[in-house]
């Protein structure tokens, strides 16, 4: 990609950014922060194919979006593979469970079964990322990841089906 930075006197700057399929995308920002955005197919063409005004704000934000700030996505064979490994859960703790009333950290949950709690829903509440010492009540309903045998054992654990 080509960029190419002009001075408009008596407006500001224009941003020229030129694609690889010989499009054209340019940003004029006006001494007065307002912004303006044009699309050209066609680079050589003199009329923008569509433009757009923006905020201050709302050019960073565009901007922090097109970085990556939120979301950033990943190979698709990488997420097969890990979709394949990894599952997430939502258990429910019930009141037969050898884990009631004891920390996340006291019951070993991780080196019993492979599972990570990474989440615990109540109804007073969610508690994101617990710590280990956080103790695990009968209704809880925990998030759990892991691979599908260890969800299954946990899952089984969570029941009060499976003592470890």
């Amino acid at each position: 990609m080509k960029v190419k930075m002009t001075d408009l006197p008596g407006i500001g700057k224009k941003i020229s950014f030129i694609t690889g399929e010989d499009s054209m995308i340019v940003l004029v920002v006006h001494h007065t922060g307002k912004r303006e955005m044009y699309f050209f197919y066609d680079k050589d063409n003199d009329e923008a194919d569509f433009s757009i005004d923006l905020t201050a704000d709302e050019t960073r934000e565009l901007g922090a979006q097109l970085l990556g700030a939120v979301f950033q996505p990943v190979d698709s064979e990488k997420m097969k593979l890990l979709r394949s490994q990894i599952v997430t859960e939502w258990i429910k703790l019930e009141k037969e469970s050898p884990l009631v009333n004891k920390s996340i950290g006291a019951s070993e949950i991780r080196k019993k079964t492979g599972v990570s709690v990474v989440g615990i829903f109540r109804s007073d509440g969610v508690i994101a990322s617990p710590d280990v010492d956080q103790v695990l009540l009968a209704g809880d309903t925990l998030m759990a990841i892991g691979k599908q045998e260890e969800i299954s054992l946990f899952e089984e654990l969570c029941a009060g089906e499976a003592v470890i």
